[in-house]
């Protein structure tokens, strides 16, 4: 196998585990599976960790989501 087709195939996994955690989360029912109110929400995070409240955001979310990973 030639190394792009190994890239793309490491790239394509990633991309289904990432959208994965979106329906994981509930995301898409809670938004009728509305994309553009998805991305506004990531875009909103996105906003969250790069202003001065970033590190306290980051230490909540993932200390939030490794409980609901150990849960379930």
């Amino acid at each position: 196998m030639r190394t792009w087709q190994v890239e793309r195939r490491k790239r394509t996994r990633h991309l289904i585990e990432l959208g994965g955690l979106v329906i994981k989360a509930g995301i898409v029912d809670l938004t009728g599976d509305d994309r553009a109110m998805i991305y506004g929400a990531l875009l909103w995070m996105a906003d969250k960790l790069q202003s001065e409240q970033g590190e306290h955001a980051r230490s909540l979310w993932a200390a939030r989501g490794k409980r609901a990973f150990q849960d379930n």
